[in-house]
């Protein structure tokens, strides 16, 4: 009796290290991703130099309202006008709810899932087949009736990624939407600085209408006195038409502005026509706020976004290597099945089924692998959009920094050449009346103080232009608050099955 229960357990090791080999062999054999990897990483706004050119100098970030700071009303009521009305932003709030369903569709991966199923079918069975008589030769209808719940048991985390990625692809998107109202925010209020230079240009042009018309009068009495001939009449005339024509030309262009400031809001271009002269101020100083770098990177909703999207191609990477692994089913169905309908709701009719499902990839000539070298290449990708975004990102802030301290310093010379041109426009103008100088010298002092005035202006529209980008460039008010969210639906989808992502962490 010993001696064969010796034997029998000798069997049952035997059958086991057999069953064991030939699963070893077999997950030898199977589909691999061996060798496939990355690398990449996304740059920290530390490891770049700013010190100097981006210095801390105790200031602000730019709140929500940052174009409040120019006291303009009608510049708030139309950036509020647009966010009602654009169709880019529409796009982006589109994209959004997009991004919204397939981040629900990939949590339904998640769940259990539940069906209810019902068909009749009508069928003349074969009196030479399986099926024997009386029901083989004859014409009988089927009804059957089942509730069937399945359940993907995602032993190795392939649904639990793709919802982390659909989530983080969600808050790409969220992040995009943000962008657009900065980027629509900026134009407008760019767009109307645009139109206030035009007005400012045409009160300049109108003032030189008024001293070509005065050049012309003193002109017609030294013809009188003899002092001055018809050449210089004519001179006189013609340096009045093209005055003239210069604000003909700015009326046009303020038209124009006007179409594009419609076009902003989402507008016909009748709307245009009911916007009034701007009435923009200076504006708040300019001060960099401190620890510029590290804090930029959650204030520009493009960097958040393109963090956002290196987070989802990393859960993707993962999901793409579970796809190696064996895939666990649990199915279960119960209800009725029966020929005719008086027996369909029957005890005898009633039918089951329950068991796992389990699907493992042995070979599929390199389809996996080669998806998963994708998934890389679209990390990789991903990496190098966000390093090159933050790179772009502080060399903007910086730019605008640099060019509003230009302007500043232009502006302090270009002021004095003002009133020196002033002066002396007018000094010329009393010598010319007093026959003094001649013509030439007078419409030269007129067009240096021209020119001067036009510097003056250009300067202070530009050097405000400026500071709105600035304060686009600064995030125009963005705060990113989904991290804390993103957390909380991580460890919602996860389950107590993992950890939730960390958005710069790089895939391996």
């Amino acid at each position: 009796m010993n001696a064969q229960t010796s034997k029998s357990g000798t069997r049952t090791r035997a059958l086991k290290l057999g069953v064991s080999a030939i699963f070893a062999a077999v997950l030898s054999a199977c589909a691999n991703y061996a060798g496939i990897h990355s690398d990449k990483q996304i740059a920290k706004p530390q490891q770049y130099e700013t010190a100097k050119s981006l210095p801390a100098e105790q200031g602000r970030w730019p709140a929500a309202d940052w174009a409040d700071q120019f006291g303009d009303a009608q510049l708030k009521a139309l950036i509020a006008e647009a966010l009602k009305g654009s169709p880019t932003l529409e796009q982006a709030r589109a994209r959004v709810a997009q991004a919204q369903a397939y981040s629900e569709t990939a949590k339904a991966s998640t769940m259990p899932r539940v069906d209810a199923d019902y068909s009749l079918t009508r069928q003349q069975y074969s009196s030479s087949a399986l099926v024997p008589p009386p029901y083989g030769g004859s014409w009988q209808t089927e009804n059957k009736g089942l509730l069937t719940a399945s359940y993907d048991l995602d032993l190795w985390g392939k649904n639990r990624e793709a919802l982390k990625a659909a989530v983080s692809d969600e808050e790409a998107s969220k992040a995009d939407e943000e962008a657009v109202k900065l980027t629509l925010d900026t134009a407008i209020a760019r767009t109307y600085n645009q139109l206030a230079r035009l007005y400012v240009l045409r009160d300049i042009a109108q003032q030189e209408v008024a001293r070509r018309e005065q050049i012309d009068r003193v002109t017609a009495g030294r013809i009188a006195t003899g002092l001055d001939t018809e050449v210089e009449r004519k001179t006189a005339q013609a340096d009045l038409a093209t005055s003239r024509a210069a604000v003909t030309a700015l009326d046009g262009s303020i038209l124009t502005t006007r179409y594009q400031l419609a076009a902003l809001l989402g507008a016909g271009p009748d709307r245009g026509l009911s916007i009034e002269r701007p009435q923009l101020g200076v504006g708040d100083d300019v001060r960099l706020p401190g620890n510029l770098p590290a804090d930029l990177v959650s204030r520009r909703p493009d960097i958040v976004a393109a963090r956002w999207r290196v987070d989802a191609i990393t859960h993707e990477v993962k999901e793409a290597k579970a796809e190696f692994y064996p895939d666990i089913n649990l199915s279960a169905a119960i209800g009725f099945d029966a020929f005719g309908f008086g027996r369909f709701l029957t005890a005898a009719s009633r039918t089951a089924s329950a068991g796992p499902a389990i699907h493992l990839p042995i070979f599929d000539a390199g389809e996996l692998r080669a998806q998963l070298k994708g998934r890389y290449a679209e990390f990789d990708y991903a990496v190098a959009t966000y390093n090159q975004t933050l790179v772009g990102a502080l060399s903007d802030v910086a730019t605008q920094l640099a060019q509003i301290r230009s302007s500043d310093a232009q502006l302090v010379d270009a002021q004095a050449a003002q009133q020196a041109a002033q002066g002396a426009d007018q000094l010329a103008i009393t010598q010319y009346k007093a026959g003094l100088t001649n013509q030439l010298t007078v419409l030269n002092a007129d067009v240096t103080a021209l020119n001067a005035d036009e510097a003056v202006a250009n300067l202070k529209m530009n050097r405000r232009d400026q500071q709105i980008a600035l304060a686009s460039a600064l995030g125009g008010g963005y705060v990113d608050t989904s991290a804390d969210a993103i957390r909380s639906a991580d460890a919602s989808a996860s389950s107590n099955q993992g950890k939730p992502s960390n958005p710069t962490v790089a895939a391996r």
